[in-house]
């Protein structure tokens, strides 16, 4: 029988992490970084809801920050055990990981000059990067559908979650006593069907617990189908005027699809080859891990390796590395296009390129996902005027635009689908909505009992479930 802690990414959609007791093993699914306004987010992550030593095994869904970026903590803490994942998810927590550690010994640095001048005790960075440099050495990726034994009559296995590359659903099997077995299936993030790359998430054997995700119960993404017409229309727009379409964007999936359908635009010869920029080391190593780990592909992206397509590689496309080939486009002559995180406009390369772009009425400024509010990239989708960056004021002239198309979370109609044909056998007997805010984990809960689960559960941050 397993016990459930829920103790993050419950009635939110940041810092998962759950903890399941099972034949005497305590095992932790995910250790994410709980992400928000930052002295709540610095407080919550300093404080681990589980005792680092007693934790016998973690199993982590994807790379995500919210889903991974506390594991240094957890081994700085005294944690020594495995950290089970996919292969492609183990490379892409090396880069990641560093670059969470940067981002944060840096935050703390600014918030100790100021504490120092004020005479108070000063903060230590959340983690280090020797402690990142351990928690990789203490991962260990394992394919798809390959079985790992946890002990105790414990045992697990990844399945495709269609998400990112490597991301994963979680399945644990435990023995029991009377020689039978109990699963139980984590959804991690659930993926949209329909990527280009990535193919859809799997649907495994029905389990006896459920963990999944609610991000989009509530709605759905609007159509893939116009996607890379609308993204030639921009390219077209920007050629003619000499401009710069910039484009805020994640590292990792976000950067590699919009390469992937400019790609695709330029094969098909329905766009002109001009510059293309990537303007962030994180983006390179993570455009690099995507197109090494080729196992990880849909049918779509793989037929194009068979006919000897790259699918990241393409004329006139370069990766900067140095903060100074950055600035150098702020002076360049358009046409070109801009690829820079973050992808919600709150720190990176993104912020000196808007600074220099958004004055001119000739050029775009395309968001590409999801712009949480507060975020300097929500107040860009609002048109509000000025904008605040950096300490300076921009009058916002450029051109705003929005592709809304690009989630790679599953959308209400996506879930559905997934939870009817996993329940196909009606075998669920507990079901838990998570990774959610109050209204998504409600939706989700609705979808659940309409497919036939009994009695779905949106549990409360820290709220415990026995004997499941």
């Amino acid at each position: 029988m397993f016990d459930i802690t829920f103790q993050g990414a419950a009635r939110t959609t940041t810092g998962s992490m759950h903890i399941v007791e099972v034949n005497g093993l305590r095992i932790l699914l995910d250790c994410g970084m709980y992400q928000g306004h930052r002295k709540e987010a610095f407080e919550r992550n300093r404080k681990l809801a589980v005792d680092a030593r007693s934790v016998d095994c973690v199993l982590l869904s994807h790379a995500h920050i919210d889903h991974s970026g506390n594991l240094p903590s957890l081994v700085r803490a005294g944690y020594r055990g495995p950290i089970h994942t996919t292969e492609a998810t183990r490379d892409l927590c090396g880069p990641m990981l560093r670059d969470c550690a940067y981002i944060t010994q840096h935050d703390v640095e600014i918030v100790n000059r100021r504490r120092k001048a004020e005479g108070k005790r000063l903060f230590e960075p959340l983690y280090e990067d020797q402690d990142v440099e351990r928690t990789l050495s203490q991962m260990q990726g394992v394919p798809y559908k390959r079985g790992i034994d946890l002990g105790n009559g414990v045992g697990a296995v990844f399945h495709n979650a269609g998400h990112i590359l490597g991301s994963a659903l979680v399945e644990l099997i435990a023995r029991q006593p009377n020689g039978t077995f109990r699963r139980l299936l984590f959804s991690g993030d659930l993926g949209q069907p329909g990527q280009p790359i990535i193919p859809p998430p799997d649907v495994p054997d029905a389990p006896d617990v459920l963990l999944v995700e609610s991000t989009y119960a509530d709605r759905d993404h609007p159509p893939r189908a116009n996607v890379a017409g609308r993204l030639r229309d921009y390219v077209l727009d920007i050629v003619q005027q000499r401009s710069k379409l910039i484009i805020p964007a994640f590292s990792v999936g976000r950067t590699q699809q919009i390469l992937f359908y400019l790609n695709q635009l330029l094969r098909e010869g329905r766009i002109p080859c001009i510059p293309i920029y990537v303007d962030s080391p994180l983006s390179l190593k993570a455009t690099e891990i995507y197109a090494r780990h080729t196992a990880c592909y849909g049918e779509g992206a793989s037929a194009l390796l068979r006919q000897g397509i790259e699918l990241f590689r393409m004329p006139r496309l370069e990766f900067l590395a140095t903060a100074d080939q950055s600035k150098a486009l702020n002076h360049a002559k358009g046409p070109m296009i801009i690829i820079a995180a973050s992808g919600m406009c709150e720190g990176g390369r993104i912020l000196h390129h808007l600074q220099n772009g958004v004055g001119d009425p000739r050029n775009i400024v395309l968001i590409v996902g999801y712009q949480a509010e507060g975020t300097l990239g929500r107040r860009i989708v609002e048109l509000q005027s000025p904008l605040r960056i950096l300490g300076e004021e921009f009058e916002l002239q450029a051109r705003v635009h929005t592709i809304n198309a690009l989630s790679a979370h599953a959308d209400r109609t996506a879930l559905r689908e997934w939870v009817r044909a996993l329940n196909a056998k009606r075998n669920v007997r507990h079901v838990f909505a998570v990774h959610g805010e109050d209204e998504k984990v409600e939706a989700m809960c609705q979808i659940l009992r309409e497919e036939g689960y009994p009695n779905p559960i949106a549990p409360a941050p820290g709220a415990i479930f026995k004997g499941l």
